[in-house]
């Protein structure tokens, strides 16, 4: 573990990171999205008037929690600032959330406003009253360019909660400390209903100053410019781009919807960026897209990836593509997210590299036990990132947290140089015939197909072997194979056992709105 003790500047909040940070870079561009752009002046200016309307104008009180329920568009970092200058605690909500998950999300943070895009109106108005959300402010996502009142009749206008915000002269700054709550990450909800990782204002600003002190070889403060096609409200974007990037004075180019690529492409026509966040999935599909090649990536010093396994065909792809590597981290909402990330320029393809700074990883066994080195294992963080529990769930902290080390729930390996290669999700490990077999092996192996795209591999109930391999996958555009040839291909790099027993072709496999591949519901298929 590395002790170095991390400088926080003097920092204690959120709220003081964000005036100190966006008075430096007044005059520079803070946030780019459908052609317009807010430079660090009129986005914190306008962030300030909401959070005077919320102090001068609703219940809510510095501790009560607010989700904010909104896609890629300049209003979330506005609503989302605004909200910690108030000195409120931020709930980040998926806009793609279904009735019955907003209402348990909702219910179970305790959260008593929301801002909320203006088309998920219908689904809020449903189950409102099965809540605690008393104030309902919506946005268009045209707002800041063309205001679309045609609902504010009967909610609240984010653009006239700022209006009545610029008009109060009094403003209470946040007495938030390193050790208060500043917001409730939920979980994706894989097994089972979604649980709010409790992050404070020390968990945030600590892993920022961790993940800067491995950028910052590559990074230059106030000049860059980051692609951020990742959902804001995913702990990831939230944290590199939202808090990280924008205090060190980098432009974030917003993209609203990902899966639109020519929408996407076109954004990035003549922005020289410097730095892109993205997942496997995505950099596979832009470099499949065929404006994507003639962009300018001239400038591009960084490529950063997590959410997912990152395989080595998408990294080499991507390299071939843009001339840029591609540094893979690894986190999840329960650390803030950041736990260990490859060195930009020293990278070590299938590794997620080296824990951060101040962090201690392990590797134990089903008994809490450490591992030798080079076995594998449960994958075990320790560090000021971590979460301090799951929101009023004490049960499933204390199963989480042993020994103030958080039980990731992934299978990993210490390699003998110090970094760390995932091997898989615990639960997603298919037993065959007694033997363990690690989906993310199996896919590597069949994207490593010319004619596949992407792959995902889930077990299947099996007579004789307990469990089969089953692959689902989508062909690269124009491409043709049959099931036998990848079979065949698998048979050349796997041993037996692990050789995929049945291959499904589908038109697109079923993903997140981060992008991640969703096996649970090929399983349930």
């Amino acid at each position: 573990m590395d002790n170095t003790i991390i400088d926080l500047q003097g920092k204690c909040s959120l709220a003081e990171l964000i005036g100190d940070s966006f008075a430096k870079y007044a005059d520079q561009p803070a946030y780019t999205c459908l052609g317009q752009t807010f430079t660090f002046g009129e986005t914190y200016n306008k962030a300030l008037a909401f959070a005077k309307y919320l102090q001068h104008h609703t219940n809510l009180e510095q501790g009560d929690r607010i989700a904010i329920q909104l896609p890629n568009i300049i209003q979330f970092p506005v609503a989302a600032y605004g909200a910690m200058l108030a000195g409120l605690v931020l709930v980040n909500t998926n806009p793609l959330y279904t009735q019955r998950e907003m209402k348990h999300q909702f219910s179970d943070s305790g959260a008593k406003a929301i801002v909320i895009l203006a088309d998920l109106l219908p689904n809020l108005t449903a189950i409102q009253s099965d809540t605690p959300i008393e104030t309902v402010i919506a946005t268009s996502v045209t707002d800041f360019l063309m205001p679309d009142k045609a609902y504010s009749g009967e909610f609240l206008s984010l653009l006239d909660c700022i209006a009545a915000g610029e008009k109060e002269s009094e403003f209470t700054p946040s007495s938030a400390g390193l050790e208060d709550l500043a917001v409730l990450q939920y979980t994706g909800g894989t097994t089972g209903l979604s649980k709010g990782a409790v992050l404070t204002h020390g968990n945030l600003l600590n892993n920022s100053e961790q993940c800067y002190q491995r950028f910052k070889n590559v990074s230059e403060d106030g000049k860059d410019i980051y692609i951020c096609p990742l959902p804001l409200y995913h702990i990831y974007a939230f944290l590199v781009n939202l808090i990280l990037a924008s205090s060190h004075g980098a432009h974030n180019v917003l993209i609203p919807n990902p899966r639109d690529l020519d929408a996407f492409v076109s954004a990035l026509k003549g922005v020289k960026f410097t730095m892109f966040c993205g997942l496997n999935t995505l950099f596979v599909g832009l470099c499949h897209h065929p404006e994507f090649e003639t962009l300018d990536f001239s400038a591009l010093k960084m490529t950063i990836s997590g959410g997912t396994a990152l395989t080595q065909d998408a990294a080499q792809l991507w390299h071939g593509t843009t001339g840029c590597s591609i540094s893979e981290g690894y986190g999840l909402s329960e650390t803030s997210p950041v736990v260990s990330f490859n060195e930009p320029g020293n990278e070590r393809l299938g590794t997620i590299g080296f824990p951060l700074t101040g962090t201690e990883v392990q590797i134990w066994d089903d008994n809490n036990q450490e591992v030798p080195q080079g076995e594998a294992g449960e994958l075990v963080v320790k560090g000021p990132q971590v979460m301090q529990g799951y929101w009023q769930k004490p049960e499933a902290t204390a199963a989480s947290i042993v020994n103030d080390f958080f039980k990731t729930g992934d299978v990993a390996i210490a390699e003998a140089d110090g970094r760390f290669r995932i091997v898989d999700r615990k639960k997603d490990m298919i037993i065959v015939s007694g033997f363990n077999v690690y989906p993310n092996e199996v896919e590597e192996v069949i994207v490593s197909h010319p004619q596949v795209m992407e792959a995902a591999v889930v077990g299947e109930p099996d007579d004789h072997s307990g469990e089969k391999v089953c692959g689902y996958l989508v062909l690269a555009p124009g491409q043709q194979v049959d099931e036998a040839a990848i079979i065949e291909h698998c048979r050349n790099d796997l041993t037996a056992y692990k050789v995929p027993k049945k291959i499904v072709f589908l038109d697109e496999l079923p993903k997140s709105t981060v992008g991640k591949i969703l096996r649970r519901e090929l399983r349930a298929s």
